[in-house]
C-alpha cells in the first residue's frame, strides 16, 4: 500500500493537505490506522471508541501546525483473570508531520503510541498521505513496529543500520515498570505495511478503508477477540461542525462505534463576545460647558468612584497633579487588563474636568501596584473611531513599573468580597472506580486590611459525591504527602480548604514579593515566601520560593501531623510568543527529594489554555512506584469563553496518570507571576485589541 500511494502521486494534482477524519485511536487517521494529515492547529479532540469490551477515551491536542499530542485512557473488560478483571490503561502518543503535501509528493509524518504506558498499544510508524480527485479521495500508506507490526510483520529494514533494531525487548507487565519512556523499543522489532482509502461522498459522509498491520493479539489470547481479515471499513458521519460519528468493522468480524469531539479554543461560544454598557467618550467641549472644578477633588472622586464601580472597577486612590489624574484601581469584571484600562480611561474621560489632559492609572493586585499606563485625553478622542485605534492608543500609551502607589483613599480598606459558588472535584483513573467525583458549594473570602495585606478563606460542603468510597490504601515507600489523599475526603462536614493571611510588596524595581502563612490547601499548612524578578514587558521571569509546612491531620478539621518539612524552588518562565509558556521549576518537594519540573503551555489571548507536564527527582523510578515519575495534562476554560460575558474566573482539571508522593509540589493559591502577570507591560500588549471593548 506505501507504494501504491507513492506511485499515484506521479499522477496527482496539488492539494491542500488537512485531517480528513480521526482514528478509533483519536488521532488523524483511517479506522485503527494513522495518517500523515493533521487537525487544525490549536484544536482539541475527545474521540469515544466502542469495539467488544474494548473502550479508548482519547483526548487529542495539536500543539503546533505539525505536532500533535494525546493522552488516552482505555478500559479493556476481561483483561485479567480474578476479582480485579478489566484493565484500565493510560497512555500518551506524538504524531509529527515531517513535510506538507505538494503537488507531485505526499505529506509525509511519523509517530510513537503509547510511549509511557503499559505498552500495550506501543507502536511505531512512518506514514504518507496524498489528495485526489479534487481533495475527495486521500491514499494513505506507511510503515509500522510494534503493535503495527503484529500482522504481515516482516524483518525490520532498520537492521541495515544495526543489528539493534532487529529485536524489540518485550513489556514484563511488571507495574512498577510502567510510565517509562521505552527508548530501546523505538523502530526495534519487525515491521509491516499497512494503509488505506478515504473518500469523502459528501460534505457530511466519509467512507474508509484500510488495511490494517493489528493483528490484536494481545486482545485474541485474553478477551476472545476474533480477528479472520486484515480488511477494515468504516464510515464517518459529520452530525454538526464539531460532532462526527464513527461506525466501523475491524478484522473481519469485530463491529464499534465512536464520535469525535471537536473543541477549536479560538472560537469562543459568543463571537464578538456581549459586554454591555460600553462608554462611549463625551464630547471634550461639553464636559467642559458642567463647570467641573479642577480644586473640588471630592466631587471628581466620587463621580469617578460610582461609574467605575458600574463597570466592575474598584477605585482605590484618587489625586491630581498639574494637568494630570491619578487612579489606583482593581479589576474586577475582565480578564484582559488591557479592557479595564481601556473603560477606565473613557470613564475619567467623561467624568473628570475638561482641564486634565493626563490619565495615569496604575493596576494594582490584591493593593499591590504592578504597572502603570499613562494615557493622553486627546489621543482617547482622536482614536476612538480610527480604523486602527487600538494598535495607535497602544502605541501612544506608555507603560511603566510601578513600585509605589497613591496612599488609599479613605473608604477603600478595610474592604471584604465574598462569593459562594457550586465546585466539583474528581478522582480519576482508580482502577475500582475509573471516575470519581463531590459536587457541593464552596464559600469563598477575601478581606483586605490594607494595600497588599488580605486573609483569604474557602469553606467547602460536599452535596453529593463518591471521593469518600475509595478504599485504596497507599503502598508508597516516600512520605504519604500526597497517596493519601483519600483519606482526607473522607472527613464529613465542611473542610476548609485555604486559610491564609497574605502580604503583597514591592520590595525594588522589577521586584515583587509575597509572605503568607496558614493553611495553603487541604493537606498542607505553614508559611511559604517568595520574590520574583519581572520587568515590563519582558518575556523572562525569574522567581525563588521557599517554605516550610506541617502535614495536616486528615482526621482532624485544623490539627496537624508530626511530619514537617522545608521546601522550595527557584523557577523561570518564559513566553516564547505565538501563545506558548514555558516554565523550569528546581528544588525541594514536599517528600524531600529534590529535581525539576518542566511545564510547557500552550495559552490563547482568550484566556484558554491548555499544557502538559513532567516532574523528575532523585527518587528511581522503583521508589516512585506505578507511573515511574510525575506526568500529566493541564487545561484551563475561562468562562467569559463560555458565555461571552465578562468575567475573571474559570475552571481547569489537572489529569494525572497516577499521583504518588515523588515530585509532589505546595499548593500555593497566589502565586506572584500568575498574579501579576495580566497586568505586565508583555501581556497587555497581547491583550491591547480589546482596549476599546
Amino acid at each position: 500500500m506505501l507504494f501504491s500511494a507513492l506511485l499515484c502521486t506521479a499522477l496527482s494534482t496539488a492539494a491542500p493537505v488537512r485531517a480528513d477524519g480521526v482514528s478509533s485511536y483519536g488521532t488523524p487517521g483511517l479506522i485503527d490506522m494513522p495518517s500523515a494529515t493533521t487537525t487544525k492547529d490549536g484544536t482539541l479532540n475527545w474521540t469515544s471508541s466502542f469495539l467488544n469490551g474494548h473502550t479508548r477515551n482519547t483526548l487529542h491536542f495539536q500543539i503546533s501546525p505539525r505536532l500533535s499530542g494525546v493522552f488516552r485512557y482505555s478500559i479493556l473488560k476481561d483483561f485479567f483473570s480474578g476479582a480485579y478483571s478489566n484493565l484500565y490503561d493510560r497512555s500518551f502518543d506524538l504524531h509529527y508531520q515531517i513535510s506538507d503535501e505538494t503537488r507531485r509528493l505526499p505529506a509525509f509524518a511519523f509517530g510513537l503510541r503509547d510511549f509511557g504506558g503499559t505498552g500495550i498499544f506501543g507502536a511505531e510508524y512512518i506514514v504518507a498521505s496524498k489528495h485526489f480527485l479534487g481533495d475527495k479521495l486521500t491514499v494513505t500508506g506507511g510503515l509500522g513496529w510494534g503493535r503495527l507490526a503484529s500482522f504481515g510483520g516482516f524483518s525490520n529494514p532498520l537492521g541495515a543500520l544495526s543489528e539493534s533494531f532487529k529485536r524489540r525487548p518485550v513489556f514484563t507487565g511488571n507495574i512498577l515498570e510502567t510510565g517509562r519512556v521505552s527508548f530501546d523499543r523505538f523502530f526495534r522489532g519487525d515491521a509491516a505495511f499497512f494503509g488505506g482509502l478515504e473518500y469523502q461522498y459528501n460534505d457530511r459522509l466519509r467512507l474508509v478503508m484500510e488495511y490494517s498491520s493489528d493483528a490484536y493479539r494481545t486482545e485474541a489470547q485474553r478477551m476472545g477477540f476474533e480477528h479472520r481479515s486484515p480488511l477494515n471499513f468504516g464510515l464517518n458521519y459529520k452530525m454538526r461542525d464539531n460532532l462526527t460519528l464513527n461506525a466501523f468493522v475491524v478484522g473481519g468480524a469485530q463491529a464499534g462505534l465512536g464520535f469525535t469531539y471537536t473543541i477549536d479554543p479560538r472560537a469562543p461560544r459568543a463571537p464578538g463576545g456581549v459586554e454591555r454598557d460600553t462608554p462611549v467618550l463625551t464630547p471634550r467641549a461639553e464636559i467642559a460647558a458642567l463647570g467641573w472644578a479642577v480644586e473640588d477633588i471630592d466631587a471628581s472622586r466620587n463621580r469617578l468612584s460610582a461609574e467605575l464601580n458600574q463597570n466592575g472597577l474598584v477605585l482605590e486612590s484618587y489625586a491630581q497633579s498639574g494637568t494630570t489624574a491619578q487612579i489606583v484601581m482593581q479589576n474586577t469584571r475582565y480578564r484582559a487588563d488591557a479592557e479595564a484600562l481601556g473603560r477606565a480611561a473613557r470613564v475619567m474621560a467623561n467624568t473628570l474636568p475638561a482641564d486634565l489632559d493626563s490619565f495615569e492609572i496604575t493596576l494594582a493586585k490584591q493593593g499591590m501596584p504592578v504597572s502603570r499606563t499613562t494615557i493622553r485625553r486627546t489621543d482617547l478622542h482622536e482614536l476612538e473611531h480610527a480604523w486602527d485605534g487600538a494598535w495607535q492608543s497602544f502605541v501612544r500609551a506608555d507603560i511603566a513599573d510601578a513600585t509605589e502607589r497613591l496612599r488609599p483613599d479613605a473608604h477603600a480598606y478595610p474592604r471584604l468580597q465574598w462569593d459562594l459558588l457550586p465546585y466539583f472535584r474528581t478522582s480519576l483513573f482508580d482502577p475500582d472506580s475509573p471516575v470519581r467525583m463531590d459536587l457541593g458549594l464552596a464559600a469563598s473570602a477575601g478581606y483586605h486590611i490594607a494595600p497588599g495585606f488580605s486573609i483569604h478563606a474557602v469553606i467547602r460542603q460536599k452535596v453529593v459525591g463518591t471521593l469518600d468510597q475509595s478504599t485504596r490504601i497507599s503502598n508508597s515507600v516516600l512520605p504519604h504527602v500526597r497517596s493519601d489523599a483519600p483519606l482526607y475526603d473522607k472527613l464529613q462536614g465542611p473542610q476548609v480548604a485555604r486559610l491564609t493571611a497574605d502580604y503583597l510588596f514591592r520590595p525594588g524595581n522589577d521586584l515583587y514579593g509575597r509572605v503568607s502563612a496558614g493553611y495553603f490547601e487541604p493537606m498542607f499548612a505553614g508559611i511559604s515566601s517568595e520574590v520574583l524578578w519581572y520587568p515590563q514587558g519582558s518575556r523572562l521571569a525569574l522567581g525563588a520560593e521557599l517554605n516550610y509546612v506541617s502535614q495536616r491531620d486528615p482526621y482532624s478539621r485544623m490539627g496537624l501531623t508530626d511530619y514537617n518539612i522545608a521546601t522550595g524552588h527557584a523557577s523561570a518562565y518564559y513566553d516564547f510568543g505565538n501563545s506558548y509558556r514555558g516554565q523550569l521549576d528546581v528544588g525541594r518537594y514536599l517528600a524531600g527529594d529534590w529535581g525539576g519540573t518542566l511545564t510547557l503551555t500552550r495559552e490563547f489571548d482568550n484566556g484558554f489554555k491548555i499544557g502538559a507536564f513532567m516532574t523528575l527527582t532523585d527518587v528511581s523510578f522503583a521508589e516512585f512506584g506505578e507511573g515511574s515519575f510525575d506526568k500529566g495534562l493541564m487545561f484551563s476554560i475561562p468562562l467569559d469563553w463560555i458565555t461571552g460575558e465578562p468575567n475573571r474566573t474559570g475552571f481547569g482539571q489537572t489529569i494525572r496518570p497516577i499521583q504518588r508522593d515523588g515530585g509532589a509540589r505546595l499548593s500555593v493559591a497566589n502565586r506572584l507571576y500568575q498574579e501579576v502577570r495580566s497586568s505586565n507591560a508583555s501581556d497587555l500588549e497581547h491583550q491591547w485589541g480589546k482596549f476599546w471593548r
